[in-house]
C-alpha cells in the first residue's frame, strides 16, 4: 500500500509541476524583414531566446550588452540558432547614464531606423549602487530603461508603427512607490518589487505620452524564468535556486513567448499600455493603474536623469 501512495503522490506531483509550467506559445510566423530591433540584455536568458526568434523573422537585431566578449559569444550563438547574420552588439551600461547617452548617440548615428526597443535587462533583488548614485534596481530597471527610451523615442516615432515592450515581474503587487525615498534600498526584495512597479508604471505614461503617435507600448510579466540572474548571489543559494528552478520555473524559449508576442502580434498592438502575461493582457492591482502615480513618476523621472 505504501509504494501505490508513493507512485499516486509522485504522479500527483508530477501533474501539478506540468500544470504549472504550461505556457502558451506565439506561433504565428509573420516576419519583420527591414525592421531594426534593440534588446537590452538580449546576451542571455529571455532576451537571447526574444533575440533569436526576433532575428529567425527577419529583423535587423541589436544586443545592447555592457559585457563585451560575452555579448560576442552569444551574437555567434543567435546568429546560428535563427540562420541570421543580422545580428550585432552595441555597447550599453544601463547603470551609468553617460554610457546610456553614449549608446544612443552612436546608435542614431549608426541605424536609420528602431521599429522595435525591447526594455529586457534587469538587476535582481541586490543591494548595490549605479555609478550615478541610484539604487542599482531602481537606477537599471527603471532609471536607465527610462532615458534610453526617452532619447530614442524620436527615432521610434519616424519609424511608426513601433513598439517598445518593458518587462516586469508580477511581485509588483508586494510594494508602493514612496515618491519621498525613490532611492529605496534597505530591502532587497522591496526594492525589487518596487522597480518592477515602475516599469508598469513608465509602460503605461509612455502609451499616454504617445497616443496617437505611431508608438504603442507594453508591460510583460514572462513568468518566473529559469535564467542566470543567481549569479549575483552566493554559491550554495545559487545551489539551492538550481534545484527550486528546475523543478518549478520557466525554460527561457517559453519565458520569451509573451515578449514576442508583444513584439510581434497584430492583435497586442490593439491593447497599448497593456499588461501582459501569457500571451494575453492581464489585469493589475487598482493602485498599479493609477494614471496620476504614473505621470507623477514620469516626471520625476525626468528629473533624475537630467
Amino acid at each position: 500500500m505504501y509504494y501505490l501512495y508513493t507512485i499516486i503522490a509522485s504522479l500527483v506531483s508530477f501533474l501539478v509541476l506540468k500544470w504549472m509550467k504550461k505556457r502558451k506559445y506565439y506561433i504565428d510566423s509573420k516576419r519583420l524583414d527591414g525592421k531594426t530591433v534593440i534588446i537590452t540584455g538580449g546576451n542571455s536568458g529571455i532576451g537571447k531566446e526574444t533575440a533569436v526568434a526576433l532575428a529567425t523573422r527577419g529583423a535587423r537585431v541589436i544586443i545592447a550588452c555592457r559585457d563585451v566578449e560575452k555579448t560576442e559569444k552569444a551574437v555567434r550563438e543567435i546568429k546560428f540558432k535563427s540562420h541570421s547574420l543580422n545580428v550585432l552588439h552595441m555597447e550599453l551600461d544601463l547603470a551609468n547614464l553617460r554610457s546610456v547617452r553614449e549608446f544612443c548617440k552612436k546608435f542614431l548615428q549608426a541605424e536609420k531606423r528602431l521599429d522595435i526597443l525591447i526594455n529586457n535587462a534587469g538587476m535582481p533583488s541586490i543591494l548595490d549602487w549605479t555609478d550615478d548614485g541610484f539604487s542599482m534596481c531602481f537606477g537599471v530597471n527603471h532609471l536607465g530603461h527610462f532615458l534610453l527610451t526617452n532619447l530614442l523615442l524620436p527615432r521610434l516615432k519616424e519609424c511608426s508603427p513601433s513598439r517598445v515592450v518593458t518587462l516586469t515581474c508580477s511581485i509588483y503587487k508586494y510594494q508602493k512607490l514612496d515618491f519621498q525615498d525613490l532611492n529605496y534600498n534597505l530591502l532587497p526584495f522591496f526594492t525589487y518589487c518596487r522597480s518592477k512597479l515602475a516599469n508598469i508604471y513608465f509602460s503605461q505614461e509612455l502609451a499616454h505620452i504617445t497616443e496617437g503617435k505611431g508608438v504603442t507600448s507594453y508591460a510583460v510579466h514572462p513568468g518566473f524564468v529559469r535564467s542566470g540572474w543567481t549569479c549575483h548571489y552566493s554559491f550554495l543559494f545559487r545551489m539551492l535556486m538550481e534545484a527550486v528552478m528546475r523543478m518549478f520555473f520557466l525554460s527561457c524559449e517559453v519565458g520569451a513567448q509573451t515578449v514576442v508576442y508583444c513584439a510581434v502580434s497584430d492583435e497586442a498592438a490593439k491593447h497599448s499600455g497593456g499588461y501582459f502575461v501569457d500571451c494575453r493582457a492581464a489585469n493589475l492591482r487598482p493602485f498599479a493603474r493609477d494614471a496620476g502615480v504614473a505621470k507623477k513618476l514620469w516626471e520625476a523621472s525626468e528629473r533624475l536623469v537630467n
